[in-house]
């Protein structure tokens, strides 16, 4: 329970990371981006809470959290949930295909803005390496310390 709870909040964690990142590049560039991060309206039944803002980051933080522990326990039949790479090759690259998922909304950013790709798809690696690096640090650390 202990391990499940700091990937808990290693998902938060790292989710923060990420939207503070992605709001960081849209006030240095006014690139949008980070409308991704929130945007609900692709999925069924929880598109009608599109216009909430707490709604929308709620969601960005549960998808992480369920993207972090999902992750670490199939990476542990492979025997590398302790290895940043893994969290790195899935999180990016599976990230720079679904910045695609843009054509399927009205909403910014477009599907062939090349820059908002590269952010996004940059934030993504961001996040994939707070990951991977707290993974090793918190949970590694602590499975090792006891043992």
């Amino acid at each position: 329970m202990r391990k499940f709870l700091q990937l808990i909040g290693i998902g938060i964690a790292s989710g923060i990371i990420l939207a503070l990142l992605m709001q960081l590049v849209f006030e240095l560039t006014g690139n949008e981006a980070y409308i991704l991060l929130y945007n609900v309206d692709y999925f069924p039944f929880i598109h009608i809470f599109k216009d909430s803002s707490s709604f929308g980051f709620a969601f960005h933080l549960v998808f992480c959290i369920a993207s972090v522990v999902g992750l670490f326990y199939i990476l542990t039949f492979f025997n590398w949930h302790y290895s940043i790479w893994p969290y790195v090759a899935v999180y990016t690259a599976g990230s720079g295909v679904l910045y695609f998922l843009t054509l399927l909304t009205e909403k910014p950013p477009a599907a062939d803005d090349g820059m908002a790709w590269f952010y996004w798809t940059a934030g993504q690696l961001v996040f994939s390496l707070a990951v991977g690096w707290m993974i090793r640090l918190f949970v590694k650390a602590d499975t090792n310390a006891r043992g």
